[in-house]
């Protein structure tokens, strides 16, 4: 109940950031498409590695569906991650790229553009349309219901199988400019140092760095 009432204070929350992802769902093809035929012909290895990389490849932080979900904590993740994580990519591959989806939402603030909304909505709403498609047709036994339900579950399942090529690409690219993989830096002034005490413990950074007051270009 406890991780219930997290969950649904975590999502009203994500309603306030102000971030945004560096490219959005439309442009995902055009910003990376090499990776998002890779991300549409091998999803579950991509939704691993992203994972994986989402945490810094550090598996001791890994929980199942990145802690969104009833089963998180509950699977054995400290004593196997690698195997827990592989278990989740190709049993329940769509919460692990939402997953990963709200682990980086999470970490920088970045909120879901009303054209993202839309696409993903438009996703769930024609996989639900399929369902109650095929469910009529089997009642009915009606051979053209039958075939017209068929065309539509192949339509969602296109649908589905692109818009989670985009996302992940998505996050691949969110990703490197995360890591600072779009090409060189500009040279940027030091922060002010402060002094501070050896025994002093240093935390981890997290999130984007503080953009500096000035910045010089060479």
């Amino acid at each position: 109940m406890a991780s219930s009432q997290a969950n649904l204070d975590k999502m009203q929350l994500r309603q306030s950031y102000r971030n945004l992802w560096h490219t959005d769902l439309p442009n995902a093809i055009q910003a990376d498409f090499p990776y998002c035929c890779l991300s549409l012909w091998c999803g579950p290895c991509v939704s691993y590695m992203l994972r994986k990389r989402a945490l810094y490849n550090d598996m001791s932080r890994y929980t199942c569906c990145a802690g969104y979900m009833p089963c998180s904590g509950k699977c054995g993740e400290s004593k196997c991650p690698e195997f827990c994580l592989a278990t989740e990519v190709f049993l329940c591959f769509g919460n692990s790229v939402a997953s990963t989806r709200f682990l980086l939402q999470d970490e920088f603030n970045i909120q879901t553009t009303k054209c993202d909304n839309c696409i993903i909505g438009f996703m769930f709403c024609l996989q639900q349309v399929a369902c109650i498609f095929s469910i009529v047709a089997a009642i009915v036994g009606s051979e053209e219901l039958s075939e017209a339900s068929q065309i539509l579950s192949c339509l969602s399942d296109m649908v589905y199988c692109s818009v989670c090529a985009c996302m992940q690409t998505q996050h691949k690219v969110e990703m490197d400019k995360r890591d600072g993989k779009f090409g060189p830096q500009p040279m940027q002034v030091p922060p002010m140092q402060q002094m501070s005490r050896i025994d002093q413990p240093v935390p981890a950074p997290a999130g984007y760095a503080p953009q500096p007051a000035y910045v010089i270009y060479r």
